[in-house]
């Protein structure tokens, strides 16, 4: 078990963010998509769609979605039918409609609802079981109807981040999400995955970090949401069972940094 510290807003937060154990993407549930991938490699699947990334979010952002639906409604709705903005003709649309919880006996009468590509998910997410397919239609591109997909995870609220990385596997995007003042400056150097390994290896640069996301954060409380919303992405993470060597060190680094704003911030009180 990760060892606890204490900060003085009574908060325990683990030490070290524990990785799971590595799952390989089951090929079949990609095969299940796109019977065409069956025999290609995943890590090549992973990188054609990130060069479609740009697409697949215009198609996501033409939706007119609601962003919630009352939990009592999830049982008469397999699918919806969203209208449509007008968008770019090589928009990619979503194939489903994720509806997140916590729990199927969560409290909250609400889940969030959340388009996205099956294909990005399967190829992605080992811990994921096989989607069903998705018998999508664009109505003369007025609306598009989508099956909707129930998914408990532990954190719908923090889904975002993981989920826009999954299309992008932007380290600088995930790291401005998951850190919001963290300088546009270091953010231009991680050009490569060695830099981020580099940043995470050396402790003066960590230092200044979080000395400077310490001395912008007005306060104990704001550095603790910023912590609890980084545990938060990375147990979403691991329950869909996410492996991507990367986003792995952005959330070592992004709690490195935190960690050591935290201190900064208690031994300046």
């Amino acid at each position: 078990m990760a060892s606890q510290q204490s900060y003085p807003s009574n908060v325990q937060l683990p030490r070290k963010l524990q990785r799971p154990q590595y799952i390989e993407v089951p090929a079949q549930n990609i095969a299940a998509i796109d019977p065409e991938l069956s025999h290609v490699p995943v890590d090549y699947v992973r990188r054609g769609l990130k060069n479609q990334a740009n697409q697949m979010f215009s198609g996501i952002s033409a939706l007119q979605l609601s962003p919630s639906m009352h939990r009592s409604q999830l049982h008469h709705t397999p699918s919806l039918t969203i209208p449509i903005r007008p968008s770019g003709p090589s928009s990619s649309y979503p194939t489903h409609i994720l509806a997140l919880s916590k729990s199927s006996t969560s409290s909250d009468p609400y889940v969030t609802l959340v388009p996205t590509h099956a294909l990005v998910l399967a190829s992605n997410c080992a811990s994921l079981p096989r989607l069903p397919p998705s018998a999508s239609s664009h109505g003369a591109t007025i609306s598009v109807t989508l099956p909707v997909l129930p998914l408990t995870i532990p954190a719908p609220a923090a889904f975002a981040p993981l989920h826009t990385f999954l299309y992008t596997h932007s380290a600088p995007q995930l790291l401005s999400a998951l850190l919001p003042a963290i300088p546009g400056s270091f953010l231009s150097t991680l050009t490569s995955p060695q830099a981020l390994r580099s940043t995470l290896a050396s402790g003066p640069a960590l230092h200044t970090l979080s000395a400077h996301l310490m001395s912008s954060a007005p306060g104990m409380g704001a550095l603790t949401n910023v912590a609890q919303n980084i545990a938060a992405v990375w147990r979403n993470a691991v329950a869909l069972g996410v492996h991507d060597p990367e986003l792995w060190h952005c959330l070592d680094l992004a709690w490195e940094v935190i960690l050591g704003a935290m201190n900064l911030g208690a031994g300046a009180r």
